[in-house]
């Protein structure tokens, strides 16, 4: 069994940082009365602290011959590495088990439909010469 984790994007954790900090700010500038300040803010950081959980708990796990990708509790996908047909690079902005926008997109084949997910691992390079050690055939865009 080998982990690789997510790379984290600073972009995307700065975005989010400033989302929080400004939603906060905002809230504390209307002169809300004590109590609402403060459950809204703690919602608002109970938020925040599960979108860190997710980003630090994202990560990839190749297992015999499948590739099993985690995103805390929230989402679990397990595909047959025999099945994938090509990895590239993408800087993509679509919803993806991924924590950073330095991403790659693996092309699968699945019950004879094709389909394909995004992920970003740290280190892309051996992650897809794993996974190229496993299945020799897929096309890869990543390394050459």
């Amino acid at each position: 069994m080998i982990r690789y984790k997510s790379k984290i994007g600073s972009g995307i954790l700065a975005f989010i940082i400033l989302v929080f900090c400004t939603t906060i700010g905002l809230t504390i500038g209307q002169g809300s009365p004590i109590n609402d300040l403060l459950s809204m803010n703690v919602i608002l950081i109970l938020g925040f602290a599960f979108i860190i959980y997710l980003f630090l708990n994202i990560e990839y796990i190749i297992v015999e011959r499948k590739l099993k990708i985690k995103c805390g509790f929230f989402y679990t996908k397990a595909l047959n590495i025999d099945m994938i047909k090509s990895i590239t690079r993408t800087n993509s902005i679509i919803s993806a088990p991924a924590a950073s926008l330095d991403r790659i997109e693996l092309l699968y084949n699945d019950n004879g439909k094709f389909d394909s997910i995004i992920i970003s691992p740290k280190d892309k390079v051996n992650f897809t010469k794993e996974l190229m050690k496993i299945n020799p055939n897929i096309i890869n865009k990543i390394i050459e």
